[in-house]
């Protein structure tokens, strides 16, 4: 073989390949200067106005804490250094291999009166890939005097328990620990929580039962079974009565400290009161803010505890994530798959060494057999498949997320001292300080979900008029009485129910100016914000003329209309059409477009930003709709 037809076998230097290296290297400025100059093509900057030092900041939103969530986050960022895993500050998890070895715990919750339901779905959860389970009992739930056959077939040497018994906390961790015994487990072999929580049953209730049953618990615990912690501190109540991230935080801080202060005046020293806690957060389908809230967590726990003089180990904290119930809906409840699924992702790549997914249909009623699947399912998609667990703190180096976790501590840490200063959490609730301060914050949703800044996706956007609601067993009603439990899709939802609840569709007409391309863009808006009430939409379709627009509306007469079309349409046609209209019957004429657009004898404007929720109900009005 002549060497020519020969392969080389010898390699040559090969010229090292620069991305981007033709090119300058772009500036901070020059990237100001390029947002400068869309905000301007959109209107955000004025004509003729001067550019701000930093234009970038109208880009920024901010969070209920009121942390600026800003468009770009760079190596600048004067954040405070995270740590590595499993090291104080803790902010990149408390335990140094992450859930690497075995992913986090997945733990799911059962509350069924009915125990032999109950012992059926809890063991299909087990078979189904579930870890551990969360028993409510109680008021709302399981009676204790039920909980034998709950667990019959469970195996408590192998599952985690974590009991949610309120007020009848040590009945329901007698009963359980009875039912170990009895099965021959070892006491050290024990898994989970026996879950006293007497500030939670404040929160929830309003009923003050006091330190006693928290600290029996906990010397019970210290003393025969080191596997089990005694107290969950449960942020929940925060989060459900429609609270920030901070002020879920603080308050859970202000709760642990608490517990340490009984617990060490009872005589246990300060690392193992640490080591008796488990912090009990909500995830949200915000991912970004549910990594920091649990980063967060463990870096203003770590400061309590060593201020208290704890060891390093035992000022890590564990944490179990729950996902939302304050975001769940009724209408459209498949969307909640996908919210719960954002949830538990954050849950896991922000540390949480338990996670709990609530079934989609959970704020309708009693769960399903198939909704219960797909919860236990979802965690096991992202363990499995997505191999979520394998990487350890994921989000750390994240410019935004250091940020966002250290803005967000900041946050906490004031709320907490707030209430420290005003006696400690249980004066706190007492006195209304927390229930002031957290309704002031679910008003300020209250109004960003009403002109769906917060958009609610099902509900107050792209709702489906057509869907036929699922139909659960009611659940028993939680134990209530202290803070208010909402959820954010409540107010759409109840016009949606009260329109559904008419012989027949109540219907709104648009009045359509123009060739389809000069009004469909507010068409489809306006049709859009109808739904969400539960009120269906018929349009004129292309008009020439007010004579034509009157034509369509004989055929579709309605008391409400909205018009629909361009500017420079409305400046020609709008007025002698909204006269029409209302000679023809109309009682309220709407105008999609921002107020000072069009004639002004309109009865209202549709417009994004509006308050979507008063615009409904003047229309639910107008047509009768109790």
């Amino acid at each position: 073989m002549a060497p020519s037809d020969r392969l080389s076998t010898t390699s040559s230097p090969r010229p090292s390949l620069s991305l981007g290296g033709e090119f300058p290297e772009p500036t901070h400025r020059q990237w100001l200067d390029q947002v400068e100059k869309v905000l301007r093509r959109t209107g955000r900057i004025a004509e003729g106005d001067p550019a701000p030092d930093d234009p970038s900041e109208l880009l920024a939103t901010r969070t209920y804490d009121g942390v600026a969530v800003r468009p770009l986050y760079s190596a600048g960022e004067d954040a405070p250094g995270s740590g590595l895993p499993g090291f104080a500050p803790f902010v990149r998890g408390s335990r140094p291999q992450g859930s690497a070895a075995e992913g986090w715990d997945v733990r799911q919750s059962h509350g069924n009166p009915d125990a032999t339901a109950t012992n059926r779905e809890v063991l299909a959860d087990l078979y189904g890939g579930v870890t551990s389970l969360v028993l409510r009992l109680g008021e709302g739930g399981i009676a204790v005097d039920s909980l034998p056959d709950v667990l019959n077939g469970v195996h408590l040497d192998m599952i985690g328990v974590v009991l949610d018994a309120g007020e009848q906390a040590t009945s329901a961790a007698s009963a359980f620990l009875e039912i170990a015994a009895e099965q021959g487990v070892a006491p050290s072999a024990l898994r989970g929580n026996l879950g006293a929580d007497p500030l939670g049953v404040q929160a929830r209730t309003g009923r003050e039962t006091g330190p006693e049953q928290a600290v029996e618990l906990a010397k019970r615990c210290a003393a025969d079974h080191p596997g089990l912690r005694a107290i969950t501190v449960d942020a929940l109540p925060y989060h459900d009565a429609g609270g920030s991230d901070g002020e879920e935080l603080g308050a859970s801080l202000a709760a642990g400290v608490t517990y340490l202060r009984w617990l060490t005046e009872a005589g246990l020293d300060v690392d193992t009161a640490c080591g008796l806690l488990e912090f009990r957060y909500a995830a949200t389908a915000d991912q970004f803010l549910t990594i920091a809230k649990l980063r967060a967590a463990r870096r203003v726990w770590e400061q309590v505890a060593r201020r208290c003089g704890a060891a390093e180990p035992a000022r890590a904290q564990h944490q179990h994530a729950v996902t939302s119930s304050a975001m769940l809906t009724r209408r459209d409840p498949w969307v909640n798959m996908l919210r719960a699924t954002i949830a538990t992702f954050a849950a896991g790549a922000g540390g949480a060494q338990a996670v709990t997914v609530q079934p989609f249909d959970a704020a309708i009623g009693s769960p399903d057999e198939f909704s219960r699947r797909v919860a236990r399912n979802t965690q096991a998609l992202l363990l499995d498949e997505s191999h979520l667990a394998q990487v350890i703190d994921p989000a750390g180096g994240s410019w935004y997320v250091e940020t966002l976790t250290d803005e967000l501590a900041n946050a906490a840490w004031a709320w907490f001292q707030e209430i420290e200063r005003a006696g400690g959490l249980p004066e706190a609730l007492r006195s209304g300080l927390v229930a002031d301060r957290l309704a002031a914050t679910w008003q300020r949703r209250k109004t960003a979900v009403a002109d769906r800044s917060d958009p609610i996706t099902g509900v107050s956007e792209f709702p489906n008029l057509d869907e036929r609601p699922l139909q659960r067993e009611p659940a028993p009603e939680p134990p209530s009485g202290g803070l208010p439990r909402v959820r954010y899709a409540e107010e759409f939802e109840a016009l949606r129910d009260a329109a559904d609840a008419q012989p027949q569709r109540p219907e709104v007409f648009l009045a359509t100016l123009g060739p389809l391309a000069t009004y469909t863009a507010r068409a489809s808006f306006a049709r859009n914000l109808f739904a969400a009430g539960g009120l269906a939409a018929t349009e004129a379709g292309p008009t020439e003329s007010t004579s034509d627009v009157l034509a369509a509306y004989a055929e579709h007469p309605a008391p409400v209309v909205c018009m629909c079309s361009a500017d420079k349409v409305y400046a020609e046609r709008a007025a002698e059409t909204v006269q029409a209209l209302k000679e023809a019957g109309a009682k309220s004429v709407l105008l999609a477009g921002k107020p000072g657009r069009g004639p002004d004898d309109v009865d209202g404007h549709v417009f994004d930003g509006c308050d979507a929720i008063q615009v409904l109900r003047a229309a639910h009005r107008t047509l009768g709709v109790e």
